[in-house]
């Protein structure tokens, strides 16, 4: 039996009330009919209580408010009458965690046009409602200045960084006073969340001014500059990074030429050296918040996996020096992981092992790295997550859609406060394009045509309860599962078949009672481009075009059928089933 643990509560209310319910009373969502160990409709409801908060979620959890599920608009269909030994139990009888709504991330970039004036863009967004938006853009954000006109750079920026190897080259800085018709400015980045529903945002500081700076006190004048940004942001962000990926030989600031510095600082960059400067940036940042009357939180840069061999000295040596350095300075730390081999032509199987695997590896090693170099546990955020796989249109398939749910799944699973797929709008680069959306440049794609993680990512969050439960499957190996209850009394699972076989399924509870009909979206690629089909289909709704899914994919009415014979679905091929239960 292959056990995936999901949590949710069914209380109407996010407090720890208890109620005593019988099942024979219509308002009873926790009356489990046909319990796996035997059981009658006189079972009594157990109570059911949220547990703890886990410090790798804190304060992602504040915002947290329960949701109410909405029926959706629904077509009758016959379900399998078939008998099935592939059973997954769902147990509303115990709360693995409440849900932060920020687990459902993405990051925009600066180079994704003004995005406000682009309505496919901003219909797509608002539909799917992230919560939480990145910005400026991974390795863009240390050569970002967020208050600056296109080529003005601050007179300490020198025009040329050096780069890994040594070779000064031209600084390509990012300019967040713009106004053309290919980028962004920093407003309307502003704009565009607010727009789309008003989410959240993660900003991402440039550190590698604090490192390339040219001034007495580079990293004075870098903190002052990310202050200055918090002071403008006025509490519209909550939440904030020192440097993107700072420990990588790739980022800017990771190595500088020392004879244009004037502070002695060292020509590599180190954990401990970064830790020293991210408590300048964190008191500048937090005073000037305090000064506006605004609560912050900032995030620390920390390396997610073991280390080997190959890799360089500042890597190797980034999270034991950077820790104890810390002395707990900052409030969350970050993440990043692209969960696949770099560049290698990954099959699906290696794929979907990885999402379902590689999460609770990363969050078990960082929180033991923590602890071993004296730290304190503390919020974990993967603001950016996608795959390295590459060669056969990997990154724009439906199995990158059947990636993204279960990266989804195993992210709460595993206690998150945060994650934020990278990224919404990139570039074609013959299918190996992390985007969202088309860029335009795909052969016989319009520009914003959602890609099939799009529309698995939409749906997940249509039926997401407010908590993650347990959810057990025996049978069939390829089957997993992760399920939610909603406050007001239903409960959802999400099926994936990791398989290459469509897969019958039936679903039984503990501590819940089913109302009269359950609904469901069946989502599946199609038959092009081998096991990385470029298209979805939604409850049998496809496209006609060469790649994504159906055009009017908020208006595709549910499948819904009776619970009177038991609650059975089939899961397609490589595919999923989105679905909830009334409760009685």
């Amino acid at each position: 039996m292959t056990v995936f643990s999901i949590k949710y509560l069914i209380l109407s209310t996010g407090v720890s009330a208890i109620l005593t319910l019988s099942c024979k009373k219509s308002n009873t969502p926790n009356v489990d009919p046909d319990p796996p160990t035997g059981g009658t409709d006189t079972t009594i409801v157990r109570p059911v209580t949220d547990p703890a908060v886990a410090n790798t979620i804190d304060f992602f959890l504040n915002d947290w408010q329960a949701k109410t599920f909405t029926t959706p608009e629904y077509t009758e269909v016959v379900v399998p009458n078939t008998a099935t030994t592939n059973i997954v139990t769902v147990d509303a009888s115990s709360i693995i965690t409440k849900i932060p709504t920020t687990i459902t991330g993405h990051n925009a970039n600066t180079w994704m046009t003004p995005m406000v004036d682009q309505p496919l863009f901003m219909n797509h967004i608002t539909n799917l409602r992230p919560h939480v938006i990145r910005w400026p853009a991974g390795s863009a954000s240390d050569i970002y200045f967020w208050n600056r006109p296109q080529d003005s750079p601050p007179a300490d920026a020198p025009s040329q960084l050096m780069n890994a190897g040594g070779t000064l080259q031209n600084s390509g800085y990012w300019y967040g006073k713009i106004n053309n018709n290919w980028s962004a400015s920093t407003d309307q980045y502003y704009q565009m969340r607010q727009q789309s529903g008003n989410n959240e945002g993660v900003i991402t500081i440039n550190y590698g001014y604090a490192r390339y700076g040219t001034s007495d006190d580079p990293v004075a004048a870098a903190a002052h500059l990310a202050a200055d940004w918090v002071r403008y942001d006025n509490g519209r962000t909550k939440y904030w990074e020192i440097g993107n990926e700072s420990y990588g030989d790739w980022e800017a600031g990771y190595r500088i030429d020392v004879s244009k510095n004037k502070d002695g600082q060292p020509e590599y960059l180190t954990g401990k050296l970064y830790a020293h400067h991210f408590k300048v940036f964190a008191d500048s940042m937090r005073k000037a918040a305090t000064e506006i009357g605004k609560i912050i939180y900032i995030g620390a840069v920390t390396y997610e996996a073991a280390t080997e061999g190959w890799q360089t000295n500042t890597v190797k040596t980034w999270n034991q020096t950077m820790i104890p350095e810390l002395n707990g300075a900052n409030d969350y730390y970050i993440a990043h992981n692209y969960f696949t081999p770099y560049e290698t032509n990954s099959n699906a199987k290696d794929i979907l092992n990885a999402a379902l695997t590689v999460p609770a590896t990363m969050i078990n090693f960082i929180t033991s790295q923590i602890q071993t170099y004296g730290g304190v546990i503390k919020p974990v955020a993967l603001t950016e997550w996608n795959m390295f796989a590459t060669g056969s249109k990997q990154q724009v398939s439906n199995i990158s859609g059947l990636f993204a749910t279960i990266i989804l799944g195993e992210t709460i699973k595993n206690k998150y406060g945060l994650a934020a797929r990278w990224d919404l709008l990139n570039g074609w680069s013959n299918g190996n394009d992390h985007g969202l959306f088309s860029d335009g440049g795909e052969p016989d794609i319009a520009k914003w045509t959602p890609r099939p993680s799009f529309y698995y990512m939409y749906f997940f969050q249509k039926l997401l309860g407010d908590r993650l439960v347990p959810a057990s499957v025996s049978g069939s190996t390829d089957i997993k599962a992760y399920a939610s209850t909603f406050s007001s009394g239903q409960i959802n699972t999400t099926l994936i078949n990791t398989g290459t076989t469509p897969v019958t399924v039936e679903l039984k509870w503990k501590n819940f009672k089913p109302g009269n009909r359950f609904y469901w979206y069946s989502l599946e690629g199609g038959n092009d481009n081998g096991e990385f089909s470029r298209k979805v289909s939604i409850n049998g709704m496809g496209t006609t075009l060469e790649a994504g899914g159906p055009e009017h994919y908020t208006s595709i009415k549910a499948n819904a059928a009776s619970t009177t014979n038991g609650v059975k679905v089939t899961v397609p091929a490589r595919g999923t089933v989105i679905l909830a239960v009334d409760k009685k």
